[in-house]
């Protein structure tokens, strides 16, 4: 583990609250324009849409998912929030907004990616093989498995629709700012 337990522990908690200050970052100093909106808000789309079809995917702590997003690297969500971000930060036409957003993936989501690989591994005895086959976070463009469908029941329980929402009101500001 590149972090120390302890410290991905304790950032594991401020997850959210990080997040919130920077969704009032993005809010506070972003300076959209119909051009940045062009280009950054369907990146953001790409980066929901991969979560989306993650949720339809997994059962949390129920079984290992390796079908779907999950055949071609371990942690689709998180690369979900983090081209989101990215396609919100091309949009903001701030770079400090994306710095800041990179950095907050560096220190707390990938501490907390680690976090979530080793209750995976001390929850699933086949957790290795998996992982030995299929990237963390660089998907590979050949699937490793195939398998179950996406399930909107899934996409439903594990609230993925809260960040349809949040895609909603970001890109829903980014349009009135560059407007207004």
């Amino acid at each position: 583990m590149i972090f120390s337990k302890p410290y991905a522990d304790r950032v594991a908690k401020l997850r959210v609250f990080a997040g919130f200050l920077m969704v009032a970052a993005f809010a506070w100093f972003s300076q959209p324009s119909t051009g940045s909106l062009a280009i950054g808000v369907p990146v953001a789309f790409l980066g929901l849409a991969l979560r989306a079809w993650a949720a339809g995917h997994l059962e949390k702590n129920q079984q290992l998912t390796m079908s779907g997003p999950y055949a071609h690297v371990r942690n689709p969500l998180y690369v979900g929030t983090l081209t989101a971000a990215a396609g919100f930060a091309i949009a903001s036409r701030e770079w400090p907004l994306a710095v800041l957003f990179a950095a907050a993936f560096i220190l707390i989501y990938l501490p907390v990616v680690e976090l979530e690989e080793q209750h995976l591994r001390g929850l699933f005895q086949y957790f290795p093989e998996y992982a030995a086959k299929v990237p963390k976070l660089l998907p590979r463009f050949t699937p490793a498995n195939s398998g179950k469908v996406f399930r909107w029941s899934l996409y439903r329980k594990n609230r993925e629709y809260e960040a349809l929402i949040g895609f909603l009101a970001g890109s829903a500001l980014l349009f009135w700012k560059a407007t207004y």
